[in-house]
């Protein structure tokens, strides 16, 4: 007789948390949110740039987690499947951005915070030329295309490994390191032509 999803014996605290949530209980689902509530807003942060909106476009993609949490599988991992809920949302919300106002809006805080904390300890001229490569370097990284952005991303702030990265994005591991091999050349390129 095959057991059914319900009845599998779920690996971890996050299997059975999410055993728990899949029969609607939300403060087992609240756990899940715990685990993953920084990284999901950092991933956000990386795909829309705006502090606010990853905020928002996070916690809304929980929500709409918690609604479709039926088919939550406890034996497989949790981020994942989340992910994909949490990318589309933050596609959609960019693709949505881009038709109102054309642009995406300004750099993303942590860029910003970690150049200023290691400039502190640097000459006030080195502090001035490294504060102009950070902000070039942001508005080139917010200039990929999104599914570029994406990847690059994950990669080079997240440090996943290219299995990973085809994993969430839910992509051959071959568009990967093309996505990653043309988001550097773009970034190579648009440093080049900036004095």
């Amino acid at each position: 007789m095959q057991a059914s999803a319900d009845t599998c014996n779920p690996v971890g605290e996050e299997g059975l948390l999410m055993l728990r949530a899949r029969r609607g209980d939300s403060e087992a689902f609240g756990g899940l949110v715990q685990l993953y509530m920084r990284r999901a807003y950092g991933a956000a942060l990386s795909l829309v740039g705006s502090h606010e909106d990853a905020l928002d476009l996070s916690q809304d993609a929980f929500a709409r987690a918690f609604r479709a949490r039926r088919t939550l599988d406890p034996q497989r991992p949790f981020y994942p499947w989340y992910y994909q809920i949490l990318r589309r949302m933050c596609f959609n919300f960019v693709r949505d951005r881009r038709r109102r106002s054309g642009k995406l809006e300004g750099a993303a805080d942590w860029l910003r915070s970690n150049a200023r904390h290691r400039q502190s300890a640097l000459r006030p001229d080195r502090r001035a030329e490294i504060e102009d490569l950070r902000r070039r370097l942001e508005a080139a990284i917010q200039a990929l295309p999104d599914r570029q952005r994406e990847v690059f991303v994950l990669k080079e702030f997240e440090g996943l490994r290219y299995r990973e990265i085809a994993r969430l994005a839910g992509i051959p591991l071959g568009t990967v390191m093309s996505r990653l091999y043309s988001a550097r050349k773009r970034l190579a390129h648009a440093l080049e032509e900036q004095p």
